[in-house]
């Protein structure tokens, strides 16, 4: 069995599943089950001065039969005292001391302010802090949150006034919505950020009831911007924490946040830099024992890779990341119809006819059966066949050889470069 024990800027946890800041981490009695199902760590939900939550505060978005492919919340940061908090956060950890326990902030943007609050939760024996930038709602309209995370002047000034009072580890959360997430990733290090931790939640409307014409959700028939999460935004959050960790300049931990409802998304996004994850949407979808599948799914497939700890997943596909000019041109796939498995539903076919490139063939063998093939001199690899084919294996993207060698989009600009300078139009043409 492999050893599960993570250690991210400091914080140790006895395995890499933590929940994140959000409606799952409100009390003590929450976090402390959390704990005995079996989860490495928590963020408690964010501290700041308590608010006033709406009613009602989520919506989801289904999708073919799936529920609650994303989730949409309006809810704001602790409605209770900081007081009554901070008792359950000194109980919970006395009683937990192995697992790790973040606590998660939200002030004013004010050095004060923020000295305040640290020396406050600190006093009660927490393993670190999360400075929470990246609300997208409530309290961004309040100067707080997103409305912080988008401005790295900002987040580089609290980080370094968090990091003054601090003597447990700071990591900061990032907003995705934002141009280049890497750009408040970097003003974070500056301000002396022990780790960073991403995505938080992306600005929506989960929908509209077209019957009644009110936003979901309402109150009282008035809506507003939310924050999306779930399953539906992990392709966005795997790519913000990829670029993140191939930046040379974000040189501290991660922790990795959005759409991680599996032991095999923790996994990705181990591969792509985090030290270990955070989850909120699937533990709300289907409670804290789901953390057992993930343990046992994780422990199978180290065993089965012959790994001896989770640490050695840790930004193995980072080097494999790399920006679309850096892409082989020469390298090709076509696709390949198994015939034997194809049940003939011609999806494939309606597909490339329809949108890409025109290259499946219906035709008919000598005994009258129908069946498909590609024509792969006109096949360009786009993968949508394979995609959209609802058989596994019916459909395989197989590498054609080559001779050329490989050639990518800027190598390519900087030899055609050196041939106008040259003008030899023969070799231009060849490139």
């Amino acid at each position: 069995m492999a050893d599960l024990r993570t250690n991210l800027a400091g914080i140790v946890s006895p395995n890499p599943f933590w929940l994140a800041s959000a409606p799952p981490t409100n009390t003590g009695y929450q976090v402390q089950r959390a704990f005995e199902a079996g989860w490495g760590g928590a963020v408690w939900k964010t501290l700041g001065d308590p608010i006033i939550n709406t009613s009602s505060r989520f919506a989801a978005v289904h999708f073919n039969g799936q529920r609650v492919a994303g989730f949409n919340n309006i809810e704001l940061i602790t409605d209770r005292p900081l007081e009554i908090n901070l008792k359950e956060i000194y109980e919970t950890k006395k009683r937990f001391p192995n697992h790790a326990l973040v606590v998660s902030l939200m002030v004013e943007p004010k050095r004060e302010k923020w000295h305040e609050i640290v020396k406050k939760v600190e006093a009660v024996g927490v393993d670190g802090l999360e400075l929470n930038f990246g609300c997208p709602h409530g309290m961004a309209e309040r100067g707080m949150g997103s409305a912080s995370g988008q401005q790295p002047d900002l987040v580089e000034a609290q980080t370094m006034w968090a990091k003054e009072a601090a003597q447990t580890p700071v990591i900061v959360k990032l907003t995705p919505n934002i141009t280049d997430i890497t750009s408040t990733a970097l003003a974070a290090v500056r301000g002396g950020a022990d780790a960073i931790s991403l995505i938080n939640t992306i600005n929506s409307l989960a929908g509209v009831d077209i019957d009644s014409w009110n936003t979901i959700p309402h109150v009282g028939g008035k809506g507003s911007h939310g924050g999306y999460c779930g399953p539906a935004v992990k392709p966005i959050a795997l790519h913000m924490v990829a670029d993140c960790a191939r930046n040379p300049g974000v040189n501290i931990p991660i922790s990795g946040i959005g759409g991680i409802s599996t032991w095999r998304d923790a996994v990705e996004f181990m591969l792509m830099g985090a030290t270990g994850v955070q989850v909120c949407t699937a533990a709300m979808h289907h409670g804290f024992r789901i953390v057992e599948d993930m343990i046992d799914g994780l422990n199978n497939y180290l065993d089965d890779k012959g790994l001896a700890s989770v640490a050695e997943l840790i930004g193995k596909s980072v080097p494999r990341y790399s920006d679309w000019g850096n892409l082989d041109l020469n390298y090709a796939v076509v696709a390949k119809i198994d015939t034997e498995t194809c049940i003939n539903c011609n999806k494939c076919h309606i597909a490339c006819e329809d949108t890409s490139h025109q290259c499946i063939e219906r035709r008919t063998d000598d005994q009258g059966k129908a069946y498909l093939q590609v024509r792969e001199e006109d096949c360009v690899g786009c993968n949508l066949c394979a995609i959209v084919c609802p058989v596994d294996g019916a459909i395989s993207m197989v590498e054609v050889p080559h001779t050329e060698e490989p050639m990518t989009w800027n190598e390519r600009q900087v030899t055609v470069a050196k041939l106008s300078e040259g003008k030899d139009t023969d070799k231009k043409e060849a490139v």
